[in-house]
């Protein structure tokens, strides 16, 4: 993509010390699978006038760390074409671009206390939020059962019922 772009300098960072050591050149490629990878990044490196390998633990690339996540949990076909992903950096923190939304009328135990009373899920609810749902009231009947035995009922958990 950067040659196909006529990009003359390149930075390349990355999270594995072993790998941009052995693209540097530092360190030596000895599994015999990878050996025609590093003559292929050897290869490419000779087409720009300039090129940087540096090393960035994952801890300090968190944004990085999260897309290796997400794209670890995403199934694909094996043939399938991926676009690039384009990233810009804002002159403000995220929270700064938040929408305003209008907080939620309901209590956060609206959902499992209408459950409790018709035993119906919310019409919009998913299969795993239905399984919460129903977790919570099994959870809460615990709770509530353990609440009673020991010390009464708190003001949160006397609102469920």
């Amino acid at each position: 993509m950067a040659i196909n772009q006529d990009v003359e300098e390149l930075l390349i960072m990355g999270d594995s010390d072993l790998i941009i050591r052995q693209a540097q050149g530092e360190w030596q490629t000895r599994d015999v699978k990878l050996i025609p990878y590093r003559k292929h990044v050897e290869d490419l490196s000779r087409r720009f006038k300039s090129i940087e390998f540096r090393y960035i633990p994952r801890c300090h690339n968190e944004l990085a760390d999260a897309l290796a996540t997400l794209a670890s949990m995403l199934p694909y076909p094996e043939n399938a074409h991926i676009d690039p992903l384009e990233i810009q950096i804002q002159e403000r923190h995220g929270y700064c671009n938040m929408a305003e939304v209008e907080p939620s009328i309901q209590p956060w135990y609206y959902d499992i206390k209408r459950f409790l009373k018709t035993k119906e899920y919310p019409e919009q609810a998913s299969g795993d939020q239905r399984r919460t749902i129903r977790r919570a009231v099994e959870g809460s009947n615990r709770v509530l059962t353990d609440m009673r035995l020991i010390s009464g009922i708190g003001s949160d958990y006397g609102k469920l019922l």
